[in-house]
């Protein structure tokens, strides 16, 4: 398995107004689209987490759609964090 096939755990942390404006729904869609697993759920600072696990190409696909502005909302800055997949998830979902 070449580096770029082996699953990866990507760790978002979204700040800016992304929160009641579809974000998390707009991001499951994406994930969805790369077949990720994972979630995005809204934290009581405003910002939203996103976790994804696939292919370390899908999840950087992932994290540049949520840098690319062509979101719902207002993204100020994305702060991420990679890691070995832990597995464990099924689906994308909104928590």
């Amino acid at each position: 398995m070449s580096e770029q096939e082996t699953p990866v755990r990507l760790s978002a942390w979204v700040h800016g107004q992304v929160q009641g404006v579809g974000f998390r729904w707009w991001t499951r869609s994406r994930a969805l689209e790369l077949g990720l697993t994972g979630f995005a759920r809204n934290l009581p600072d405003g910002r939203v987490e996103v976790v994804a696990e696939g292919t370390r190409d899908h999840c950087a696909r992932l994290l540049a759609a949520l840098r690319s502005q062509t979101s719902p909302g207002r993204v100020d800055r994305v702060v991420e964090r990679w890691a070995p997949a832990k597995g464990g998830l099924t689906g994308f979902t909104e928590r």
